[in-house]
């Protein structure tokens, strides 16, 4: 679908308070073309003005720095944290995917759990008004396609509260999504734009390609990784299994791909969990491919202790489910975060380090960091 990609003034209520904003005709709708290339994005347009442009919605300029935000999952949560904007979370689309506990590692890092109590799931229209935000971390064609928003909806929250800047990052298995997918580092540097961050992204940026170079130079040969079947089943006694395939390039399965290991699902024709593909795995299923290692997502509250002591203890006395060789060798682990960030990927990524190559890494209930915990803390508070 064609979309103007002309930038105009929108008229807001806000236009006197903080910022106006100039958007692509016919804004949310998919298929809508980047307008300016990645490495000028927050470049100054005049007057202190700045545009970031972003599909679905196209280019969005701002008067002044938003201060106070909302985004629809704890992966752009996490990104707005990572640049130093938690004080100004006003609430959350989707707060029990939004795993905070992370940030007592950091020190110097809090993020008020009060708000996202008062506002853990802002998906309705009363919600942005009442929130009264000047910025929306949120693809618009999610609230389209999952919570039956229509174009004039996005237009009307856009003009009337502030304008949307997101992309639905976390899958690449949604036939609605047919415009352009970020990565985990192209979508902060975009959220870094809209906060004028550029510093504190720059600074993770190269923490995060130091670490993961650090973790690659010490893993097996290829052939020596096992095969990894990664599922969502939040049940502590689980019966049947929603498939992840690996090789979709959403950022929830960042750690997997940085870590190289292979998809036990490879070759199967089984397709990735999505909008339209709701299939499961019982254990039978499970027996004919009968991988290295299962990742369980949904337990993501529970220690590492805790989930062993409930779903692993069930599994390994369950008929069927005893007989799967992860079972019998104890290796099913919690599958990390559906939606994470530039921080959460740090943690994740060492976590799975340790589930897969322990005598490497050492054991994941172990105290062996693999990454400094200050330097993060310090790029978060500005000591760059």
């Amino acid at each position: 679908m064609e979309v103007d990609e002309t930038t105009h003034d929108v008229p807001t209520r806000r236009d006197t308070l903080k910022y106006g904003a100039t958007l692509a005709t016919g804004v949310a709708l998919a298929g809508c073309s980047e307008l300016a290339d990645q490495s000028k994005q927050g470049e100054t347009s005049g007057n202190d003005s700045y545009s970031v442009s972003m599909e679905p919605m196209g280019s969005v300029t701002f008067e002044t720095v938003p201060e106070r935000w909302v985004a629809y999952d704890g992966g752009y949560a996490d990104m707005a944290v990572a640049l130093g904007q938690a004080d100004g979370l006003a609430g959350l689309g989707g707060a029990n995917r939004y795993y905070t506990y992370v940030y007592d590692e950091l020190p110097g890092v809090t993020v008020d759990r009060a708000v996202l109590e008062s506002y853990p799931e802002v998906r309705t229209k009363e919600e942005f008004y009442e929130l009264d935000s000047d910025v929306h971390l949120y693809d618009p064609q999610m609230l389209i396609n999952w919570f039956g928003w229509d174009d004039a909806d996005i237009d009307e929250i856009t003009s009337m509260v502030a304008p949307f800047v997101g992309n639905l990052i976390f899958r690449r298995s949604d036939e609605w999504h047919d415009y352009r997918y970020y990565t985990l580092y192209e979508a902060f540097e975009k959220v870094a734009a809209v906060f004028q961050q550029r510093d504190r992204y720059e600074a993770f940026l190269e923490l995060h390609t130091t670490f993961i170079a650090s973790v690659q130079e010490r893993l097996p040969p290829a052939d020596d990784r096992p095969s990894v079947f990664l599922t969502f089943e939040g049940a502590e006694e689980p019966e049947a299994f929603s498939p992840y395939r690996l090789d979709d390039e959403g950022t929830s399965k960042k750690q997997w791909r940085d870590l190289g290991i292979h998809d036990a699902l490879a070759g199967t024709g089984t397709e990735n969990l999505s909008t339209t593909n709701r299939g499961k795995l019982d254990y039978e299923n499970l027996l004919e491919i009968d991988p290295d290692v299962i990742l369980i997502r949904g337990h993501e509250r529970k220690s590492a202790t805790e989930f062993r002591d409930t779903v692993l203890d069930y599994m390994q006395r369950h008929p069927v489910g005893s007989e799967l060789t992860a079972v019998q060798n104890g290796r099913v682990y919690r599958g990390g975060y559906l939606n994470q960030g530039p921080i959460h990927n740090l943690f994740l990524t060492e976590r799975a380090a340790k589930q897969l190559f322990p005598e490497e890494f050492g054991d994941v209930t172990g105290d062996e960091h693999l990454f400094d915990r200050q330097e993060v803390a310090d790029i978060i508070n500005g000591a760059i």
